[in-house]
């Protein structure tokens, strides 16, 4: 079972919010207590920030691809 493109761009940024709740729920210092890389919480805050970062240069580097092979 393979998802399609526009299902995974709505369901990645959702889990990741629900992941961000979530740690902002159980962990009882939540914005100063996400420091170390060992915590739940560092992680639920990496991933809303790594996808669409992720998803630009990906599409950048498309797009440049496209521009070299068409010039």
């Amino acid at each position: 079972m393979f998802l399609s493109l526009p299902t995974l761009t709505v369901l990645i940024p959702l889990v990741s919010l629900a992941g961000l709740f979530y740690s902002a729920s159980v962990e009882e210092n939540f914005p100063q207590g996400c420091t170390s890389t060992t915590s739940l919480c560092f992680y639920s805050l990496l991933l809303p920030i790594t996808i669409p970062v992720y998803v630009f240069f990906h599409l950048w580097t498309w797009m440049g691809i496209k521009l070299f092979r068409h010039n």
